[in-house]
């Protein structure tokens, strides 16, 4: 099997150029405020940058506008949570499967982390168990996580209940950290909507959400959550097709705002071409809320 890092590696060769990289870079370390007075290096200005930071000296050397860069007053923790349960074996919006979209993401912040010298974990799982793997630093481990989670999620996994990570969370994890879930289309429910008040206390958060695939005539199809069998005429009802379409505005909304007032960044993707522009985007959001 090809190495999965490599594949998100690649993915973020192609898309960003040096200085798209610098201002990604830029981004993920403004997530956690405050740092070190240790200088470490000198890179190109890019918007959203501070304007104090800029090494003037150099700038006036150099021509362009050089930034001074900082070693982190100590390692941050990246925790990555996600549901590897049976929802996340159905197709994305965009033709994937979900946990291929979802490694993708889960990657790209990963090593977004690892290049700044910080330690990743993970906690994932279904409605029957959740599994946690500690926080370490190193490409191997990286590789380790990213296999766990696409071998984790299959058709035969239990069902899908992304909650009880989320409460595995609130009740182990000391400390402050960076969580960043990635998972498919949540309903909102009110003992959900508490429990994220009380992990956006304690903790920064970044939520990506996998887009469903939509409703396509054709032949038959089956529901990955409970495996209720799915005429394919029905799609073509115009009445089906716009009942379907008010259900998920509606859940999206009830998404939307949950999050909204956990104070919790949103994002979402309908497939991995998509991953790196929303994850920038999402990272300026939280930077710009915060």
């Amino acid at each position: 099997m090809t190495s999965l890092l490599h594949r998100v590696k690649s993915k973020m060769a192609i898309f960003a150029h040096r200085k798209a990289r610098g201002m990604l870079d830029g981004e993920y370390g403004s997530v956690f405020h405050g740092r070190s007075l240790d200088f470490d290096d000198l890179r190109a200005y890019v918007p959203g940058d501070e304007v104090r930071d800029i090494d003037w000296k150099a700038t006036a050397r150099h021509g362009t506008p050089l930034i001074k860069r900082y070693v982190a007053v100590r390692r941050q923790t990246v925790l990555l949570i996600t549901d590897t349960g049976r929802n996340m074996a159905a197709e994305a919006a965009g033709g994937e499967i979900k946990k291929d979209v979802a490694v993708m993401a889960l990657g790209v912040m990963a090593y977004l982390a690892h290049r700044h010298g910080d330690v990743v974990g993970l906690v994932s799982g279904d409605a029957t168990e959740t599994r946690s793997l500690p926080a370490k630093g190193g490409e191997a481990h990286l590789e380790r996580l990213l296999r766990h989670v696409h071998a984790s999620a299959t058709a035969d996994s239990a069902a899908s209940r992304l909650e009880d990570q989320l409460e595995h969370v609130a009740r182990t994890v000391k400390g402050r950290f960076l969580l960043f879930v990635v998972a498919d289309e949540l309903t909102a429910t009110p003992s959900l909507a508490g429990l994220l008040r009380r992990l956006r206390a304690q903790h920064e958060i970044l939520w990506l959400t996998v887009r469903d695939a939509e409703l396509a005539t054709g032949g038959d199809w089956y529901s990955v959550h409970d495996a209720t069998p799915l005429p394919g005429q029905l799609a073509g009802s115009a009445g089906v097709a716009a009942a379907y379409a008010r259900a998920v505005m509606d859940r999206d909304a009830g998404r939307q705002d949950m999050l909204r007032l956990a104070g919790i960044t949103e994002g979402s993707v309908s497939g991995s071409q998509d991953v790196m522009t929303e994850l920038f985007a999402l990272l300026e959001r939280h930077r710009r809320a915060g």
